[in-house]
């Protein structure tokens, strides 16, 4: 998909978007399946129709089915942060602090890396303690776009 900013790849398996590629073609590895891409269309089709809502301010929510394969602790992880409001930022510590391990700040980041579905799961919205912006899987240009974003 093609954002204001650079090029997104969106991936879905069926009927769940498990991916978000900020390297376009980088992201998937594997065999694609045919009858799957067909069934997913329409899918991938709604989260690129939300994202463009969301880039043009129109949307704070995302409404689309969402898979990912992670740990028990990654999950908590991603689950805390799809509960940061639009527009705010939090500091890794507070969320470490939220999922019950205040002192695994740098385990929360290190969760945050392995998002495979970022935007859609707002890791973005995370940052240091000191309030500069730290880690992205899109780097640090699209943090700032995306927290530039959801501030105006």
């Amino acid at each position: 998909m093609k954002s204001e900013f650079e090029d997104l790849e969106l991936i879905s398996s069926e009927e769940s978007l498990v991916g978000v590629s900020f390297e376009p073609a980088c992201l998937f590895q594997g065999k694609r399946n045919e009858k799957a891409n067909r069934l997913s269309l329409g899918l991938l089709y709604e989260a690129s129709l939300q994202l463009e809502e969301y880039f043009g301010g129109k949307r704070k929510h995302f409404s689309i089915p969402l898979r990912t394969n992670l740990t028990i602790f990654q999950a908590s992880v991603l689950a805390e942060v799809s509960k940061i409001p639009y527009g705010e930022v939090i500091s890794y510590q507070d969320l470490a602090i939220r999922i019950g391990k205040p002192g695994a700040a740098r385990a929360v980041g290190s969760a945050l890396g392995k998002n495979p579905i970022p935007i859609f799961i707002p890791c973005h919205r995370v940052i240091g303690s000191d309030g500069r912006l730290t880690g992205f899987v899109g780097g640090l240009d699209w943090k700032r776009y995306l927290i530039n974003l959801e501030s105006n």
